[in-house]
């Protein structure tokens, strides 16, 4: 009777792995069927832009670097600025010149109004209830409009200044006590950023030992973050395989959004208590206030805030706001100690309107063109997101003579405009002094779509002028208080990594008679 037994279990078994081994090879065949049929249907159209070909199911997938907005541009000069390719299942259009990239972000704007989410987005921002992936619409303009008028307006930002002062001095005098010895630029711009950017979020409500805490780890986890949602994740390319997390992109996602969420959980709910305790006696002292008292309220004609909403705005203010600006500063310092001269220029212009025994403040930061031609240059070479944020066609629509199908992914590789010989003089060439010239009509907001680090429209960064600020602001103090040189035996590397630098400046900071300022 066991040898019954064991020869129908033994049977069982085989008939199983045959079910499975068959039903994998007709899901396979359904996908290639699907994609096939995709692909053909798509062929058919008239008028689709030029491109590389690449190999069947998984395109040109294989053909892609590391720095794939590097690749794009060598590309576009072969086929076209207006160039479509395949990447796994999905259909791909780059732009790099500036009139694409004026039709899609102006004169189609709403067409091309959604930004592609991936899987990794979706995670970090909380399944998608956030400002920057948020789908053009209600929710996305409630976001949009509480981030403006409570945190991102001048008068708003004005009331920080003394704020921004206080850590952009902490910031110096800890260069100055570290004088002479090697430091990371860009860790330095992080940490005051963060100092800077949480406190507008949600004030004191954090302890000192807290605060110190989550500091240390935090540039660690951002940094992460954005290696992970800027990866190419098969799981993106082939969207029936997320669940199989063929990368681990997912998981490692997950565990960063759990942390963020314990220390954004802990700050709103502290947040809640001292809002019962003191009721509506106090007026609300910090954005994370103005936005607890947006859910609580149920009004019938505004959009109704969450939680979630909250904790995926905060994520995209901190993560954005803090790893874009301070990777500027470190391309901008390493771009300077590259070219001495420039450094020079830029301390003559603090020492005439400053003075050089001393302090940089804001109120000076308006009045240093060549200071600001700097930021604008690093911008110009180096944009923190080389291709903005992908984005993909709402309805089938004509782009450069061309038809572009509904649901393309679109990438606007702003590297490459910012780049291209046709427009820029010398464009490798780090050349502050052009934007004090012939270019100097070059602002932050996508009116010239020769300069567009910011992207333009109506999804345009609504950072822009905390950005420029702290931009500003720490480079100045950087400069006006210490020269700055690179350790003995050590050469200037301005190798790049998907915009930023592949390894972090360290230099070291010499005092400038300013700096006496900082022991008073």
């Amino acid at each position: 009777m066991s040898e019954v037994s064991h020869a129908w279990s033994w049977y069982q078994n085989g008939e199983s792995r045959r079910m499975a081994i068959t039903f994998f090879f007709f899901l396979l065949s359904t996908i290639i069927f699907i994609l096939y049929r995709k692909a053909e249907k798509i062929k058919g159209m008239p008028g689709l832009p030029p491109g590389p070909r690449g190999l069947p199911l998984v395109g040109y997938l294989p053909f892609l670097p590391p720095n794939i907005h590097s690749c794009f541009a060598d590309l576009a000069q072969i086929f076209s600025p207006v160039m479509m390719m395949k990447l796994g299942s999905k259909q791909c259009l780059i732009l790099s010149s500036p009139e694409a990239a004026k039709e899609v972000l102006k004169d189609h704007d709403a067409t091309f109004a959604n930004h592609d989410m991936t899987v990794a987005a979706r995670i970090i921002t909380f399944g998608g209830q956030d400002m920057v992936f948020q789908p053009y619409g209600p929710l996305w303009r409630a976001l949009r409009k509480v981030s403006v008028r409570e945190l991102l307006n001048a008068q708003t930002l004005n009331s920080f200044r003394t704020l921004r002062q206080q850590e952009v001095t902490l910031m110096a005098k800890e260069l100055h006590r570290r004088k002479g010895v090697p430091v990371a630029v860009g860790q330095m711009g992080f940490l005051t950023l963060f100092n800077v950017i949480t406190s507008m979020l949600w004030g004191n409500s954090l302890v000192a030992e807290e605060l110190e805490t989550i500091r240390g780890e935090f540039r660690e986890q951002v940094v992460a973050i954005v290696d992970l949602l800027v990866c190419t994740n098969v799981s993106d390319i082939f969207p029936i395989l997320e669940r199989m997390d063929l990368q681990g992109v997912q998981r490692k996602m997950k565990q960063h959004k759990e942390k963020l969420d314990g220390v954004l959980s802990t700050i709103i709910d502290r947040q809640e208590r001292t809002m019962n305790t003191h009721g509506d006696q106090e007026k609300a002292q910090d954005f994370l206030q103005v936005m607890l008292e947006l859910v609580k309220k149920e009004d019938p004609h505004d959009q109704h805030l969450t939680v979630d909403n909250i904790k995926a705005l905060f994520t995209n203010l901190i993560v954005a706001g803090i790893d874009t600006t301070s990777t500027t500063i470190e391309w901008a310092m390493a771009e300077m100690i590259g070219k001495p001269e420039t450094i020079r220029k830029a301390q003559e212009e603090l020492d005439s309107l400053v003075g050089k025994e001393e302090m940089v403040d804001e109120s000076h930061l308006p009045k240093l063109p060549y200071l600001e031609a700097l930021v604008k240059e690093t911008l110009r070479l180096h944009p923190p997101i080389p291709f903005l944020l992908p984005r993909y066609s709402t309805a089938t629509c004509n782009i450069g003579g061309y038809t572009i199908p509904k649901g393309t992914k679109v990438f606007i590789n702003v590297w490459s405009i910012h780049r291209d010989p046709a427009v820029w003089e010398n464009p490798l060439e780090f050349k502050p002094e052009r934007f004090l010239a012939g270019v100097s009509k070059c602002d932050y907001y996508g009116n010239n779509f020769n300069f567009i680090p910011f992207g333009s429209g109506r999804r345009i960064c609504v950072g822009i002028p905390l950005v420029e600020k702290m931009s500003l602001y720490i480079l100045a103090t950087m400069l006006h208080c210490f020269d700055w040189s690179l350790p003995d035996g050590m050469k200037l590397d301005l190798v790049e990594k998907t915009g930023k630098k592949e390894k972090e400046l360290v230099a070291i900071p010499t005092a400038r008679p300013s700096c006496a300022k900082l022991c008073e």
